[in-house]
C-alpha cells in the first residue's frame, strides 16, 4: 500500500495520473473539536501542477498550533515544494516566534528567501506565492502573504479578507521607486517589467531587485462569531468573489467536502489556473 501510495504521488508531482489531491485531519483543543479539509485541482496548462499546500497540526512547547498554508508556483513547482518542506520549520525556528510573532514570520520569509535564491541552481529560475495561517491553542489567529493567495474568514456570515492582493497596480510607486515598471498592455493584467502578475513572491532573480518578499501580516482572535478560514490560491479567487466563497459552504459540515466544492466551482467557472483550497472549521 505504502509503495502505491509514494508512486502515485510522484505521479501527481510529475503531471500524470490523478488531476487532483484530497485530505482532512482534527485537533481537539481545550475541549473544542477543530477540523480541516483541503482539495488541489489541476488546471488546463500543459505544465505540472505548481500547487502546494501544508495543513497539519503540531505541538510545541506545550502549545498547539495548526498550521496552513497555500503555495502557489510559477516557471516551475520547485519553489513552491521548497516552501511547502521550509518555511514553516525556518518560522519556528525564530528565537522571538513567541514573544513577537510578526517579527519572526517576516525574518523567516526574508531568509528563506535568501536561501532560495542561493539554490537558483538547483530550485530554478521561478518563484512562488503564499499565504501562511498559524493557529496557536484554538484562540490567535496569524496569517501572512506576499502574492495573490489569499486567506478569508468567514465571521457570522461575513468574509473577512486577512491577506493582501499585492497586485503590482497597487505598488506601482514601489516597483518603479527600485528602477521597475508596471506593463499595463491592454488584453493582459498588469505586469511587474511586463513579467511578473505579483508585486511580492518568493524567488524569481531575475525580478528580485523590483520584487519584494515582505510580507503583510494581520493577525485575528478567534471567538464565538469564528466559523471557517478558507485559505486558496488565485485559481479560486478569479472567478469568485471573497462573500461567494463563504456563502457557497457556509452550510457544508464538513471541511474537506466544502474544499473540494470551492474547487470545483471554480472548474465550472472556467478557471483554467491550478486551484487549491484549504478549509478550517473552528465551530
Amino acid at each position: 500500500m505504502a509503495g502505491r501510495e509514494i508512486l502515485h504521488k510522484i505521479k501527481v508531482k510529475a503531471g500524470f495520473g490523478s488531476s487532483s489531491e484530497t485530505g482532512k485531519g482534527k485537533s481537539k483543543i481545550a475541549g473544542r473539536s477543530i477540523r480541516h479539509g483541503y482539495h488541489l485541482v489541476k488546471g488546463k496548462s500543459s505544465h505540472p501542477m505548481e500547487d502546494y499546500l501544508v495543513a497539519e497540526f503540531k505541538k510545541v512547547n506545550d502549545y498547539e498550533l495548526g498550521l496552513f498554508a497555500i503555495f502557489d508556483g510559477h516557471l516551475g513547482h520547485d519553489v513552491a515544494d521548497y516552501l511547502r518542506s521550509h518555511l514553516f520549520e525556518n518560522i519556528l525556528k525564530e528565537p522571538e516566534f513567541w514573544s513577537d510573532i510578526e517579527s519572526a514570520i517576516r525574518k523567516a520569509y526574508e531568509s528563506t528567501d535568501s536561501k532560495i535564491l542561493e539554490k537558483q541552481a538547483e530550485l530554478g529560475r521561478g518563484g512562488s506565492t503564499a499565504v501562511t495561517a498559524i493557529l496557536i491553542d484554538g484562540v490567535k489567529l496569524v496569517v501572512a502573504n506576499i502574492g495573490d493567495s489569499r486567506a478569508v474568514i468567514s465571521k457570522d456570515g461575513v468574509a473577512i479578507q486577512l491577506s493582501v492582493d499585492h497586485e503590482p497596480s497597487r505598488e506601482r510607486y514601489l516597483i518603479e521607486e527600485k528602477g521597475g515598471f508596471v506593463s499595463n498592455i491592454p488584453g493582459d493584467v498588469p505586469r511587474v517589467d511586463g513579467r511578473l502578475a505579483v508585486a511580492r513572491a518568493f524567488g524569481d532573480r531575475s525580478l528580485k531587485e523590483h520584487l519584494s518578499s515582505d510580507p503583510d501580516v494581520a493577525d485575528e482572535i478567534i471567538d464565538e462569531y469564528a466559523e471557517f478560514l478558507i485559505l486558496a490560491s488565485d485559481g479560486l479567487w478569479k472567478v469568485m468573489s471573497n462573500q461567494e466563497a463563504v456563502d457557497f459552504i457556509k452550510d457544508v459540515k464538513d471541511p474537506q467536502a466544502a474544499a473540494r466544492l470551492l474547487t470545483e466551482a471554480a472548474v465550472a467557472r472556467k478557471s483554467k489556473d491550478d486551484i487549491s483550497c484549504i478549509v478550517v472549521k473552528f465551530n
